[in-house]
């Protein structure tokens, strides 16, 4: 499903440059469930936004779906992105006037979906939000708002689904909905990735974890061997820090 290879970025400020990704390689196979975690500034999120077509790598080669979408020009990315890729954001991103049916009919309207109303309503009732159907932002919880975000995502019947975290704004209550929602999908074969700060999910429910650090992938392992015997010194000093 994903491959990319010696992917880099650099961002450039005056004379200045930053080098936000270092050769990063790995490849997700279809239905897989991979978790991205790392410090802070380790280059999660420049590397979920390539991956999303939100953003082009410097140099190296992104193949989603068998397509090379390192080169693509801004129009075939959102083009890549409306058929193959659901994003769901730290923000909900909801318009405050809109009901929930008619936030997630939003997209396929543009897409020129026909029966965008049952497919809202389906993807609604995905999430577990067919009772919510014509709540505005204001009359729904945070959690509520997220998998809102989420059946958005889910109506255009992506190929991946990528959540940057998608529960960092939430509180332990609300988090635990939103992860519910991602855990199901999951268990129906959904290839996800996930950028997240939430570790007992990231090993519960993830095939694979990939630790980055300074723009780097310096660990992948499937859960129960990343949290009982890492590799790297720079995984186990993470480790320690984040579960003590």
């Amino acid at each position: 499903m994903i491959r990319v290879t010696a992917l880099t970025k650099v961002y450039r400020l005056g004379a200045v440059t930053i080098p936000a990704l270092r050769g990063v390689t790995f490849a997700l196979e279809d239905g897989e469930f991979v978790a991205i975690v790392g410090p802070s500034g380790s280059g999660k999120s420049t590397l979920m936004h390539i991956l999303g077509c939100l953003d082009q790598p410097t140099s190296g080669r992104y193949e989603l779906d068998g397509i090379d979408v390192s080169q693509l020009s801004d129009d075939d990315l959102a083009l890549i992105r409306n058929r193959k890729i659901g994003f769901v954001f730290q923000a909900f991103n909801l318009l405050p006037r809109l009901t929930a049916v008619e936030q997630v009919e939003l997209p396929l309207l543009y897409a020129g979906v026909r029966d965008r109303r049952a497919r809202a309503i389906a993807a609604l009732e995905a999430v577990g939000l067919g009772d919510r159907l014509f709540h505005r932002p204001t009359e729904l919880s945070g959690g509520q708002q997220q998998r809102v975000a989420i059946a958005r995502a889910l109506a255009m019947q992506p190929k991946i689904m990528l959540f940057d975290e998608p529960t960092s704004a939430l509180d332990p209550e609300m988090i635990q909905e939103v992860l519910d929602v991602m855990r199901d999908l999951a268990r129906r074969g959904m290839t996800m990735v996930v950028v997240t700060h939430e570790m007992g999910f990231a090993r519960e429910v993830a095939d694979r974890i990939v630790f980055m650090d300074e723009g780097a992938i310096v660990e992948v392992a499937p859960p129960d061997t990343f949290f009982t015997r890492p590799r790297h010194e720079r995984t186990r000093a993470f480790l320690s820090k984040i579960l003590r």
